[in-house]
C-alpha cells in the first residue's frame, strides 16, 4: 500500500476552492512599488549631490591656479554648498510610495 504523506488540504482541488487561482497578468503590488522605484525620475536632492563633488573640485583647482588665499577659497566653497543646499530643498519632495 502507498502512503501519501501530503496533507489533504493540500490538495490541488481544495486549495483552489479555498483561493483563487493568480492572474499571470496581473502584477502584485509589491511588484508595482519596485516598478515605481525603477523608473523614478531625478530629483533636486540626487541632482545637488551628484553636481557638489565635481562643483568642489573645479573650486580647488582653480583657487590653485590662480593663487587664491585659503579663507577665501573657504569662503566660496561654503557658498556654494549653501547653494546647492537651498537648491536641494527648495523643490517640494514627492511623498514616498506606500
Amino acid at each position: 500500500m502507498q502512503r501519501d504523506d501530503r496533507p489533504r488540504s493540500l490538495d490541488r482541488k481544495s486549495m483552489e476552492t479555498i483561493f483563487a487561482p493568480l492572474d499571470d497578468n496581473e502584477p502584485l503590488p509589491r511588484e508595482l512599488i519596485q516598478e515605481a522605484r525603477r523608473y523614478r525620475g531625478l530629483g533636486r536632492r540626487e541632482l545637488a549631490g551628484a553636481l557638489w563633488l565635481p562643483a568642489f573640485a573645479l573650486v580647488l583647482v582653480l583657487a590653485g591656479w590662480m593663487n587664491v588665499n585659503g579663507p577665501i577659497v573657504l569662503g566660496a566653497l561654503a557658498l556654494l554648498l549653501a547653494g546647492f543646499v537651498l537648491f536641494a530643498v527648495s523643490g517640494g519632495r514627492k511623498s514616498p510610495l506606500k
